[in-house]
Protein backbone atom coordinates (compact mmCIF):
# COMPACT_ATOMS: atom_id res chain seq x y z
CA UNK A 1 0.00 0.00 0.00
CA UNK A 2 2.70 2.30 0.69
CA UNK A 3 3.99 1.59 -2.66
CA UNK A 4 0.51 2.32 -4.35
CA UNK A 5 0.46 5.96 -2.13
CA UNK A 6 4.12 6.95 -3.38
CA UNK A 7 2.88 6.27 -6.69
CA UNK A 8 -0.74 7.90 -6.65
CA UNK A 9 0.13 11.11 -4.53
CA UNK A 10 2.03 13.98 -5.01
CA UNK A 11 5.55 14.32 -3.98
CA UNK A 12 4.95 17.34 -2.20
CA UNK A 13 2.06 15.93 0.07
CA UNK A 14 2.95 16.21 3.50
CA UNK A 15 4.11 13.31 5.86
CA UNK A 16 1.10 13.25 7.97
CA UNK A 17 -1.16 13.36 4.71
CA UNK A 18 0.49 10.39 3.58
CA UNK A 19 -0.11 8.55 7.23
CA UNK A 20 -3.34 9.51 7.23
CA UNK A 21 -4.06 8.26 3.54
CA UNK A 22 -2.75 5.07 4.19
CA UNK A 23 -5.10 4.62 7.04
CA UNK A 24 -7.96 5.36 4.86
CA UNK A 25 -6.48 3.32 2.29
CA UNK A 26 -6.55 0.22 4.57
CA UNK A 27 -9.52 0.83 5.92
CA UNK A 28 -11.63 1.58 3.34
CA UNK A 29 -14.43 -0.79 2.16
CA UNK A 30 -15.92 -1.62 -0.90
CA UNK A 31 -17.61 0.89 -1.83
CA UNK A 32 -14.60 3.38 -1.34
CA UNK A 33 -16.19 4.95 1.89
CA UNK A 34 -14.24 5.21 5.10
CA UNK A 35 -15.18 5.89 8.97
CA UNK A 36 -12.21 7.13 11.10
CA UNK A 37 -12.49 7.87 14.99
CA UNK A 38 -11.24 10.71 15.77
CA UNK A 39 -9.47 9.37 18.76
CA UNK A 40 -7.56 7.31 16.28
CA UNK A 41 -6.87 10.06 14.33
CA UNK A 42 -5.46 12.23 17.23
CA UNK A 43 -3.55 9.14 18.35
CA UNK A 44 -1.50 8.98 15.04
CA UNK A 45 -1.96 13.38 15.15
CA UNK A 46 -3.58 13.35 11.63
CA UNK A 47 -6.33 15.18 12.98
CA UNK A 48 -5.86 18.60 11.64
CA UNK A 49 -8.80 19.51 9.04
CA UNK A 50 -5.50 20.90 6.02
CA UNK A 51 -4.31 16.78 6.30
CA UNK A 52 -7.50 16.48 4.68
CA UNK A 53 -7.74 19.61 2.41
CA UNK A 54 -4.13 18.18 1.51
CA UNK A 55 -5.98 15.18 0.26
CA UNK A 56 -8.67 16.60 -1.33
CA UNK A 57 -6.99 18.75 -3.55
CA UNK A 58 -5.47 16.45 -4.93
CA UNK A 59 -8.78 14.57 -5.33
CA UNK A 60 -8.01 11.73 -3.57
CA UNK A 61 -10.72 11.18 -1.31
CA UNK A 62 -13.75 13.54 -0.45
CA UNK A 63 -14.85 14.12 2.79
CA UNK A 64 -18.26 13.79 3.67
CA UNK A 65 -20.65 16.21 5.09
CA UNK A 66 -22.07 13.74 7.61
CA UNK A 67 -19.06 13.51 9.79
CA UNK A 68 -19.97 13.91 13.08
CA UNK A 69 -17.47 15.25 15.92
CA UNK A 70 -16.86 11.94 16.75
CA UNK A 71 -15.25 10.28 13.57
CA UNK A 72 -14.45 11.60 9.89
CA UNK A 73 -16.58 10.11 7.19
CA UNK A 74 -14.70 9.71 3.24
CA UNK A 75 -14.67 8.76 0.13
CA UNK A 76 -11.86 7.23 -1.48
CA UNK A 77 -11.96 8.49 -5.57
CA UNK A 78 -9.58 6.16 -7.06
CA UNK A 79 -11.37 3.16 -7.72
CA UNK A 80 -8.27 1.13 -8.52
CA UNK A 81 -7.31 1.39 -5.09
CA UNK A 82 -9.80 -2.14 -4.48
CA UNK A 83 -7.26 -3.72 -6.44
CA UNK A 84 -4.41 -2.96 -4.95
CA UNK A 85 -5.25 -4.13 -1.26
CA UNK A 86 -5.72 -7.76 -0.06
CA UNK A 87 -9.14 -8.44 1.34
CA UNK A 88 -10.83 -6.15 3.63
CA UNK A 89 -9.66 -7.78 6.59
CA UNK A 90 -6.68 -8.15 5.88
CA UNK A 91 -6.28 -4.43 5.18
CA UNK A 92 -7.63 -3.88 8.69
CA UNK A 93 -5.22 -5.86 10.41
CA UNK A 94 -2.56 -3.79 8.19
CA UNK A 95 -4.17 -0.96 9.20
CA UNK A 96 -3.79 -1.53 13.18
CA UNK A 97 -0.25 -3.15 12.25
CA UNK A 98 0.96 0.53 11.00
CA UNK A 99 -1.10 2.57 13.50
CA UNK A 100 1.08 0.45 15.87
CA UNK A 101 4.63 0.80 13.94
CA UNK A 102 4.00 4.68 13.10
CA UNK A 103 2.64 5.55 16.67
CA UNK A 104 4.39 8.83 18.34
CA UNK A 105 5.25 7.41 21.05
CA UNK A 106 7.37 5.13 19.57
CA UNK A 107 9.07 7.33 17.13
CA UNK A 108 9.17 10.20 19.66
CA UNK A 109 7.59 13.68 19.06
CA UNK A 110 10.22 14.24 16.29
CA UNK A 111 7.38 14.52 13.47
CA UNK A 112 5.15 13.05 10.60
CA UNK A 113 8.06 12.52 9.00
CA UNK A 114 9.85 10.04 11.23
CA UNK A 115 6.23 8.52 11.81
CA UNK A 116 5.99 7.62 8.29
CA UNK A 117 9.55 6.35 8.11
CA UNK A 118 9.25 4.38 11.01
CA UNK A 119 6.09 2.48 9.32
CA UNK A 120 8.49 2.15 6.16
CA UNK A 121 10.88 0.74 7.90
CA UNK A 122 8.90 -1.56 9.91
CA UNK A 123 7.16 -3.24 6.69
CA UNK A 124 10.58 -3.80 5.07
CA UNK A 125 12.19 -5.32 8.18
CA UNK A 126 12.74 -8.59 8.91
CA UNK A 127 11.60 -11.28 11.91
CA UNK A 128 15.37 -10.88 13.04
CA UNK A 129 15.22 -7.25 12.95
CA UNK A 130 17.33 -6.58 9.87
CA UNK A 131 15.89 -4.71 6.88
CA UNK A 132 16.84 -3.46 3.38
CA UNK A 133 15.13 -1.28 0.42
CA UNK A 134 15.96 1.00 -2.39
CA UNK A 135 16.87 4.50 -1.23
CA UNK A 136 14.64 5.67 -4.25
CA UNK A 137 11.17 4.03 -3.42
CA UNK A 138 12.02 5.05 0.59
CA UNK A 139 12.61 8.38 -0.57
CA UNK A 140 9.39 8.28 -3.32
CA UNK A 141 7.39 6.52 -0.36
CA UNK A 142 7.98 8.96 2.11
CA UNK A 143 7.58 11.93 0.05
CA UNK A 144 11.68 13.36 0.30
CA UNK A 145 14.27 13.69 -2.04
CA UNK A 146 17.21 11.01 -1.78
CA UNK A 147 19.41 13.09 -0.77
CA UNK A 148 17.31 13.54 2.32
CA UNK A 149 17.23 9.96 3.20
CA UNK A 150 20.70 9.60 5.50
CA UNK A 151 19.87 13.10 7.88
CA UNK A 152 16.31 11.14 8.10
CA UNK A 153 18.03 7.73 8.82
CA UNK A 154 20.64 9.27 11.37
CA UNK A 155 17.63 10.83 13.06
CA UNK A 156 15.36 7.55 13.56
CA UNK A 157 19.03 5.80 14.72
CA UNK A 158 19.10 9.30 17.41
CA UNK A 159 15.40 8.52 18.81
CA UNK A 160 15.99 4.57 18.84
CA UNK A 161 13.93 3.54 15.88
CA UNK A 162 17.24 2.12 14.50
CA UNK A 163 20.32 0.41 15.68
CA UNK A 164 21.75 0.83 12.78
CA UNK A 165 22.08 1.54 8.78
CA UNK A 166 24.58 1.95 6.05
CA UNK A 167 24.31 1.99 2.55
CA UNK A 168 25.97 -0.87 0.26
CA UNK A 169 28.91 0.98 -1.61
CA UNK A 170 27.85 -1.62 -4.76
CA UNK A 171 24.14 -1.03 -4.84
CA UNK A 172 23.67 1.83 -2.74
CA UNK A 173 21.16 -0.12 -1.31
CA UNK A 174 19.72 0.63 2.41
CA UNK A 175 20.65 -1.80 5.31
CA UNK A 176 19.15 -1.78 8.86
CA UNK A 177 19.13 -3.21 12.15
CA UNK A 178 16.33 -2.04 14.20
Amino acid sequence: MLSYLAATLPDNTPPLARILALQCALRVDDTLHVRLPRGLLRSLHVDAPELWQNLEQVHWLRTSLTSTRNETIAELTDPGLLGQAPARPDRRRAADWALRAGRPSKTGQAGGLQQLASIYIAAHTDARGEGLAEPDRMARACGLRISELSCLLDLLMATGVLGAWRACPYTQDLHWTL
